[in-house]
């Protein structure tokens, strides 16, 4: 492995096609990244215990163990390493429980190379770095939030968040009470245009809220017709 791509981490991609594979390794590679392969299900789970890669790229539609299972057993694990869904379905359905198992994100097949790349690089890029450029810890209510450790707690208590789950929250709570539409969200926090799906806000949201419990959820409040806003 060069030393480009030991500064970039290793990337383990679980995909039962060689062609797809091979093509996501070619352009990985290309951009620094180290790159390990599995084809099933149960050899990735495996592979992601024992690589500790920096993120997980897995196809939902693999032999042995689904790629949707493998990221719920990692999850359940207290693995929170960035996970990245391919389907070959553009299902919503699909989409919306792959996020809500603690996915980061998703990209439907027939897919860009370099969209995928970029995905890898932006949620990596959410994972080490400081949403908004602000390490001030905040607080809403019960909830507290501390951009530098990444961490949340809820009256005191820990709450593990997926890093998409985690800048969500810490983007709304930057500014309380400033309504966000879903294609601010979007943009903002994944870093791509709406019409990549805000349905994936509203998945994102519902999860936060019931990760951090009935007593702090009702402190992110929706507002009808146009987005979220967290209440300060």
């Amino acid at each position: 492995m060069s030393s480009d791509a030991q500064h970039r981490g290793l990337v383990l991609v679980v995909e039962d096609e060689p062609a797809i594979a091979d093509l996501v390794r070619l352009y990985l590679t290309r951009d620094g990244f180290g790159v390990h392969v599995e084809r099933d299900g149960i050899a990735g789970l495996a592979a992601a215990q024992r690589l500790r890669p920096v993120a997980c790229v897995l196809d939902i539609a693999l032999p042995g163990l689904a790629g949707t299972e493998v990221c719920r057993r990692l999850r359940e694990s207290g693995d929170w390493t960035p996970v990245i869904f391919l389907t070959a379905r553009d299902d919503e359905v699909d989409r919306i429980v792959g996020l809500e198992l603690g996915a980061d994100d998703y990209v439907t097949k027939p897919f860009s190379p370099r969209e995928l790349v970029a995905r890898v690089r932006a949620v990596l890029r959410r994972s080490t770095g400081t949403p908004n450029g602000a390490d001030r810890p905040r607080t809403a209510g019960p909830i507290s939030l501390d951009p530098s450790r990444r961490s949340v707690t809820v009256d005191g208590a820990p709450v593990h968040l997926t890093t998409t789950e985690f800048d969500l929250l810490a983007y709304l709570m930057s500014r309380p009470g400033r309504v966000f539409t879903r294609e601010e969200l979007l943009a903002s926090v994944w870093g791509y245009a709406a019409h990549s799906g805000t349905r994936t806000v509203d998945v994102h949201v519902a999860q936060v809220r019931a990760k951090l419990g009935p007593a702090a959820a009702e402190w992110i409040r929706t507002h009808r017709g146009v987005g979220y806003a967290c209440v300060g």
